[in-house]
């Protein structure tokens, strides 16, 4: 037997809400880079927190430049 679906609702508490987001921004940045390595793909990945700061992983280094810089409307 699975789980039950969780209810998501936003973390009233500024600094619960805060430490929640670094954890999970760890997590997904951990796992795009498991699945770069294990199914050999280019994966790119752009979070911006609250405070509207910029974080990024690309699997292809030659290419985060072109990714960041288009996500912050440089253009290429």
């Amino acid at each position: 037997m699975g789980r039950g679906k969780v209810q998501l609702k936003p973390i009233a508490d500024k600094i619960r809400r805060q430490v929640t987001f670094s954890k999970r921004r760890s997590g997904l940045i951990k796992k795009a880079r498991e699945l770069s390595v294990l199914c050999s793909v280019e994966v790119g990945l752009v979070i911006f927190s609250a405070k509207g700061r910029l974080y990024e992983f690309c699997s292809a280094e030659r290419k985060k430049k072109d990714v960041v810089n288009s996500m912050k409307g440089e253009g290429t």
